[in-house]
């Protein structure tokens, strides 16, 4: 009698349903993306004057990625990890655009060329900036949404609610309403 309830249970999330914390996560994965894929031309074309920061930017491009598939998961859990590397990896955006040697100084005459030009690499690096200040936001954003948050249900009662199945039903849309007397 147990597993036949078991069988007939139906785990629902209401918060992915929320038109907010679809729109959240799909600008979450596009600004994890957009910066993996500007710290990857940064990185390719500035490979050869990187010193030492090859492996940690290569390291950061394959985690976005992998942050990026796992928030399009609906895996909360990665959020927080996201902004933490955004805060990170934005310092070092920062550095490489407005510290000393930065990619502006190396425009000059005097240092080796790039297999893109310092000018251009350097602005990569100034919109890198604003990109992460936003994926903190968003990714901070989408955390507080609570997406893990599950209600039980039985199958039946999932089905007249969420799918629009028997009276009251709302195709999916909205909070499930009290038992009306």
């Amino acid at each position: 009698m147990a597993d036949e309830d078991d069988d007939d249970r139906v785990i629902y999330h209401p918060n992915r349903e929320k038109a907010a914390s679809k729109a959240t996560k799909a600008i979450t994965v596009l600004l994890l993306v957009a910066s993996a894929v500007i710290t990857l031309i940064i990185t390719i074309g500035g490979w050869s004057q990187l010193q030492g920061a090859k492996f940690v930017s290569v390291g950061f491009v394959i985690v976005f990625f992998v942050m990026a598939y796992f928030v399009a998961k609906w895996t909360r859990g990665v959020l927080p990890l996201a902004a933490a590397l955004a805060i990170i990896l934005g310092v070092f955006a920062a550095i490489a655009a407005f510290g000393t040697g930065s990619w502006s100084d190396r425009s000059s005459d005097g240092y080796a060329e790039a297999a893109l030009p310092a000018d251009l690499i350097w602005l990569l690096c100034i919109v890198l900036i604003p990109v992460l200040i936003l994926l903190i936001a968003f990714a901070m954003r989408a955390f507080a949404q609570k997406w893990n948050v599950e209600v039980e249900m039985s199958r039946e009662e999932f089905e007249r609610e969420y799918r629009g199945g028997g009276r009251g039903g709302r195709g999916g849309y909205g909070r499930p309403q009290p038992a009306q007397g």
